[in-house]
């Protein structure tokens, strides 16, 4: 397994609006796509930033993991998400590498991907995402 590049940062923020509308007019980045995930309670801005994006996110109720990051943490960088191109082949390879998986099995993900996660004990102390684009 090798990731091939760096797909997104993921920052959590309480007010996407009021971040986006900073994101703007401070450094000149438009939102590319905006959505809700609702199986992660979450709603999403991916802002692109050269062959990477700046990912805005915010929870849509009180529960779920971003909910209690944003509790527990405050506003600031929630993940590091990398691009790998066979989601399976990595969540087996890291599996028998010993890491310890949020997820061991893809689930959907903004803009058509699929993701997993990988716990922040695992390495670092960083929540790692890991991201497969649809192909077309």
């Amino acid at each position: 397994m090798k990731a091939y590049n760096l797909d997104h940062v993921g920052i959590a923020v309480r007010d996407l609006d009021a971040a986006l509308a900073g994101y703007r007019t401070r450094y000149g980045i438009e939102v590319l796509h905006r959505e809700v995930v609702t199986d992660q309670g979450v709603e999403e801005a991916m802002l692109a930033l050269g062959g990477s994006y700046v990912q805005l996110i915010t929870p849509v109720g009180p529960e779920g993991p971003v909910a209690r990051f944003l509790d527990k943490r405050g506003e600031g960088l929630h993940h590091v998400a990398f691009a790998v191109l066979d989601l399976e082949v990595a969540l087996a390879h890291l599996k028998t590498e010993g890491s310890r998986l949020i997820d061991r099995e893809p689930r959907r993900g903004g803009r058509g991907t699929r993701i997993a996660f990988v716990h922040p004990s695992d390495l670092s102390g960083t929540l790692i995402e890991l991201v497969e684009h649809a192909t077309s």
